[in-house]
């Protein structure tokens, strides 16, 4: 993913599957189309959200914790898998 949306959630009442869900909702409705990946900051993929609303959750230490970076994956969108 080149770039995406950066998105802060801290909410204590929301659990990792609804603050993904709320801004991959949010995503899609100010970009028309809904991400296909989320990264977050490793301690906070210790709650089990793989698989959420059909997104790759990934872990990434870039992202600070209660942060959410979504976008559409360049695997997703070309449908081809580049080298790692």
């Amino acid at each position: 993913m080149q770039a995406g949306m950066l998105w802060f959630d801290d909410s204590m009442q929301r659990d990792l599957g609804a603050k993904i869900e709320r801004a991959a909702k949010h995503y899609e409705a100010k970009y028309g189309m809904a991400p296909t990946v989320c990264y977050v900051h490793p301690s906070m993929l210790l709650v089990q959200a793989q698989g959420c609303i059909g997104l790759d959750i990934r872990a990434n230490n870039m992202v600070l914790p209660n942060h959410f970076w979504l976008g559409i994956d360049a695997e997703s969108r070309t449908g081809t898998r580049t080298a790692a």
